[in-house]
């Protein structure tokens, strides 16, 4: 078994993903583990929706509506992408000790976590998001309450054959000298 460093450095976005997904089985064991994410209070501040088969198309429709409002455009195809999408959502608590802006990170965290694990196991995933997750056809869609905000979607598959050509490239390295700065 690997370091969580390792898991962490060879970790990369698949924009591009086979039609193939984990089970619903499989995505509840991974949130469990991703559930040891920081928590202030453990509030468990998020929830998660699995999006898969006719959901993705209705995801498309309140997509089109959310860029056209009031216009009968065809549904976006954008979330067939990936034959499984993992809606993150912060579902705010009430908290005199835990800001907002903390919970939508914790839901955040969660997120992260879950990149890792999948991209770990062997699956390819791309956190998506967009100026339609704000909108209220996207929210419907997805039955939030008024104390939830959509983070994006985890997009899920196989990843492709690396000798097909439909990588993302090597990991980008960042010179981390220019973000840590050390206080005197």
């Amino acid at each position: 078994m690997g370091s969580a460093r390792d898991a962490i450095a060879s970790r990369r976005s698949q924009s591009k993903v086979t039609d193939v997904a984990p089970s619903h089985e499989e995505i509840l064991e991974f949130v469990t583990v991703a559930a040891r994410v920081a928590d202030h209070s453990s509030l468990r501040p998020w929830r998660l929706i699995e999006l898969r088969g006719a959901a993705r198309e209705r995801l498309g429709a309140a997509i089109a509506e959310a860029e056209h409002p009031g216009e009968n455009r065809e549904p976006s195809t954008k979330p067939l992408r990936a034959p499984l999408l993992i809606a993150v959502v912060s579902s705010r608590r009430e908290s005199v000790k835990v800001a907002a802006w903390e919970q939508d990170a914790v839901a955040s965290g969660i997120a992260h976590m879950l990149t890792l694990l999948l991209d770990e196991a062997g699956w390819g995933v791309m956190w998506r998001t967009g100026h339609y997750t704000r909108s209220s056809a996207v929210a419907a869609m997805h039955g939030l309450g008024e104390h939830e905000r959509l983070l994006g979607w985890l997009y899920v598959g196989g990843k492709p054959d690396p000798k097909e050509g439909k990588g993302d490239g090597a990991p980008k390295r960042i010179d981390a000298r220019e973000f840590v700065s050390v206080l005197q």
